[in-house]
């Protein structure tokens, strides 16, 4: 055999792979593309990629939480949907190339996924009616994509009966059978660009339903109109305004209020709830003397106190971001369960979301007097963002989002730390969660250009419902330096430090440490986040030219 020839023989072995792939490839975004589409007109959080994140997030390991978090940050979610995608087109890509050596092994494949997913989508917590319609509706169409395509793919390398095209010149067109008796001839090329054709077409029309799928979400825009439009009742209760000085004039420093935009999201949900308030409410239950129910309109009726609560997740590293101040409207919780008269041997209130996220906050915390634990229905002078919880989320001051911040909120059941367990406790967290004292450096910011001079370093502490009474730094191992603490807004929030420095020339290591007004200090034990939050003094180390 010639070079040539052996050459030909390898592409034409190859070929048939390529299209069988790309039959996968194109049926799939087809078929995931209407599903996403079909799921904006009539389940949006039934979605088939929803479905299939959501339960990637339900089954996950807490180490593989924290490493998301740790490489991703409040990105998490979007990371994980590309890596959906990713996992997706290779599968599909497989499927299409299995399709194409045994007919109908892949559509079978293509099916059963999609009939899978419609399983795991009846199984979501709260599930509406068709939530089995769109990973359904994209597994059939799929497959029969698939089927189509593949047989385009198959009819492009079929090669003409022998001698069937004897006598025709050397440089003619090869043909192949058009049609299953082969009465009439296609050249192999036309066939080819049918494939082709038909492939791309597939693929667009996916892409396209998919943005359609996204540009409808009839539900979100709804709820988003209602938000808009919605004016919250003035505070019974108004937080007392920011002390001057609470926020340092230095440029690049953090704001001591966060803006909504810019606040840390974490939680469970790929597809954000759209709750419209007109639907909601809350029960209170478990083990209680009186069940108690109430919806929006008797909950905005209350007198609603303001007040200022610094949230952190507990996955939060030594000297990370996923922190944030703001002031909160809403009614104390501690009220409501006095309404319900939890019994003598309640120790924990199991909180639940509309998307099935649970909590649990202790019973002593939610009644304590002097903490704001509220139902929480506006962030910063405003209805809360849809991504915090709209219409309604827990705040409780002191305790770490996961045990307590309960976004989309839908009921509090009484009840006892051994007899019932929370979404992160049943994965080896700590069941209660109460805020640990740490610091941070954000002056000067890791990788900063620093010239030598004068300069400031500076950051922020907290511990919240206890308060920081002193900070320090500490310079290349040096004496430990006190700070100046701002003025802190109260105990719930966070407080920014900064000391002056005379920055020399070359390598230096900076780190802070914090005090709380019970005289404890932040310990230095390093600790990773799981199961109850990190520990540490956090280490920063610049250039100075």
């Amino acid at each position: 055999m010639t070079r040539e020839a052996d050459a030909s023989t390898r592409v034409a072995a190859k070929a048939p792979a390529l299209s069988g792939a790309a039959a996968g490839v194109a049926s799939v975004v087809l078929g995931a593309g209407i599903g996403e589409l079909i799921a904006a007109t009539v389940a949006p959080s039934a979605s088939p990629f929803a479905v299939i994140g959501g339960t990637l997030i339900d089954l996950a390991p807490p180490w593989a939480k924290d490493a998301a978090i740790t490489l991703f940050g409040t990105a998490d979610k979007l990371a994980l949907l590309i890596g959906i995608a990713v996992v997706l087109l290779v599968l599909a890509a497989l499927v299409g190339v299995l399709e194409l050596r045994r007919p109908w092994y892949g559509v079978v494949v293509f099916a059963a996924l999609g009939a899978g997913a419609a399983l795991l989508a009846m199984l979501r917590p709260e599930p509406v009616a068709l939530a089995w319609l769109p990973s359904l509706a994209a597994g059939l169409i799929a497959a029969t994509a698939l089927a189509l395509l593949t047989q385009l793919a198959r009819a492009r390398t079929v090669s003409p009966p022998a001698g069937d095209d004897a006598g025709a010149s050397p440089d003619a067109e090869p043909s192949v059978p058009d049609g299953p008796e082969g009465g009439s001839r296609m050249p192999v090329a036309t066939t080819r660009r049918r494939f082709l054709a038909w492939t791309g077409a597939a693929a667009a029309a996916g892409v396209l339903a998919a943005i359609a799928g996204t540009a409808l979400q009839a539900g979100a825009r709804t709820v988003t109109a209602v938000r808009q439009a919605l004016r919250l009742p003035a505070p019974a209760v108004a937080a007392p305004a920011v002390p001057a000085g609470a926020q340092l004039d230095l440029t690049g420093m953090t704001p001591v209020v966060t803006p909504n935009a810019s606040f840390y999201r974490i939680d469970t949900a790929l597809v954000v709830p759209q709750v419209d308030p007109s639907d909601w409410s809350l029960r209170i239950h478990g083990l209680v003397e009186n069940e108690v129910e109430i919806g929006w309109d008797e909950l905005l009726a209350l007198p609603l106190e303001e007040s200022w609560t610094t949230l952190a997740c507990v996955s939060n590293p030594v000297g990370g971001d996923l922190i944030g101040n703001a002031k909160w409207l809403g009614y104390p919780i501690r009220r409501l369960l006095e309404r319900a008269r939890p019994t003598s041997d309640a120790d924990m209130v199991l909180s639940r979301s509309i998307d099935g996220f649970t909590a649990s906050t202790p019973l002593e915390v939610l009644q304590e007097e002097g903490r704001n634990a509220i139902l929480a229905v506006g962030m910063n002078d405003e209805p809360l963002p849809a991504e915090h919880g709209f219409p309604v989320r827990m705040v409780v001051p002191g305790l770490y989002g996961y045990v307590s911040a309960t976004k989309w909120v839908t009921e509090l059941e009484v009840t006892r730390f051994d007899k019932a367990t929370a979404y992160w406790t049943t994965r080896g967290w700590s069941a209660k969660g109460p805020i640990k004292l740490q610091s941070r450096i954000d002056l000067p910011r890791s990788g900063q250009g620093l010239s030598a001079g004068d300069t400031t370093i500076a950051g922020v502490a907290w511990q919240q419902h206890v308060g920081i009474a002193k900070v320090e730094v500490q310079v290349d191992g040096g004496p430990w330096r006190e700070a100046t603490l701002a003025s802190a807004i109260s105990d719930d929030t966070w407080v920014q430090w900064s000391i002056p420095w005379t920055a020399e020339r070359g390598a230096h290591e900076i780190r802070c440490r914090a005090t709380n007004t019970a005289g404890e200090l932040q310990t230095e034990a390093d600790a990773w986040p799981a199961p109850d939050g990190a520990t540490g003094w956090q280490q920063l180390n610049v250039d100075v030219s």
